[in-house]
């Protein structure tokens, strides 16, 4: 079963706008209907909100049916339903250690980067990226330089093919 909204609206409007919750009984909403019926709308100011979210209530009422349809279960089963959102790109797997997305930005980028670059390519905070980076600048892995612009980039001295952007 799937609900209609101009149904909904139909209700809220003949349940005195609202106050006796016709629209949440129809919603499958049964606790704030009766709510809704014994305290008036909860003095109107329920019914004016309802008013207002009742596109939602019912969008929300058909993914309830949609997902009870998916999983078989008859509408007087109980079925409680908690959504996550990700992004299109999420993964299970653990999160890549910061060291090897500063190796591998490294090395597509000819052995110098930024803590930008590393935030960019990864869930890291440029802080952290620039933490990490001095880190292994400290462990002679990578070595600081300064472009003429003034920019702090480091360096890897495997990765790169060509010294002549750098003050020495």
């Amino acid at each position: 079963m799937y609900f209609s909204t101009g149904i909904a609206y139909l209700l809220w409007a003949l349940g005195g706008f609202g106050a006796l919750g016709f629209h949440r009984f129809y919603l499958r909403k049964f606790p704030t209907g009766l709510l809704w019926m014994m305290t008036g709308g909860m003095g109107y100011v329920g019914a004016l909100y309802d008013f207002f979210t009742i596109p939602r209530q019912v969008a929300e009422a058909n993914m309830r049916a949609a997902y009870s349809e998916a999983l078989g279960t008859s509408p007087r089963e109980r079925l409680v339903i908690r959504e996550h959102y990700f992004d299109a790109g999420y993964q299970s797997a653990k999160k890549e250690s910061i060291e090897k997305v500063i190796l591998r930005t490294a090395k597509k980028n000819n052995g110098l980067v930024t803590p930008g670059e590393i935030a960019i390519e990864s869930d890291y905070s440029p802080d952290e990226a620039r933490l990490a980076l001095e880190k292994l600048a400290a462990k002679s892995f990578c070595e600081m330089r300064v472009r003429p612009s003034g920019v702090i980039v480091y360096r890897f001295p495997e990765f790169v093919k060509d010294d002549s952007d750098f003050e020495f």
